[in-house]
């Protein structure tokens, strides 16, 4: 018959506790910041858009900081062999650097059609009729 000890769980127990308690301070955070937003401006000198701009670049940073905990906690990464974990990243990286040139340079397609309707725009002067 096979006697196990008490203790055999107790480590898994607290890494599981010690994520619990990293995810919910970050959350907290989170909250305080999202609750706080209106007064960055006036604390920090800066108009209301850069403010805001300021708190959704924070949110962004700590969600993929939450993110890449969550996985290197949960799919057991952070334990695996350096070359699988970077084939999990590296994609991951790609993928955010491409949400970003979406991002930035989505406006550009929509000032280049009004641009381009402008300079095909006939004026009476020029019509030519047909008849």
């Amino acid at each position: 018959m096979a006697t196990t000890t008490g203790d055999g769980g107790a480590e898994t127990r607290k890494a599981i506790y010690r994520t619990a308690l990293i995810l919910t301070a970050l959350t907290v955070l989170e909250f305080i910041i999202a609750f706080t937003k209106h007064t960055y401006a006036g604390i920090l000198g800066i108009n209301e858009s850069t403010a805001q701009t300021l708190v959704v670049i924070t949110f962004v940073i700590l969600t993929i900081f939450k993110a890449f905990y969550i996985v290197a906690e949960f799919m057991h990464l952070k334990h695996e062999i350096r070359k699988l974990a970077l084939t999990i990243l590296v994609p991951f990286i790609f993928i955010v650097w491409l949400l970003i040139g979406m991002i930035l340079e989505g406006g550009y397609w929509g000032s280049q059609d009004a641009k381009s309707s402008m300079n095909n725009q006939t004026y009476p002067s020029e019509e030519v009729f047909v008849g």
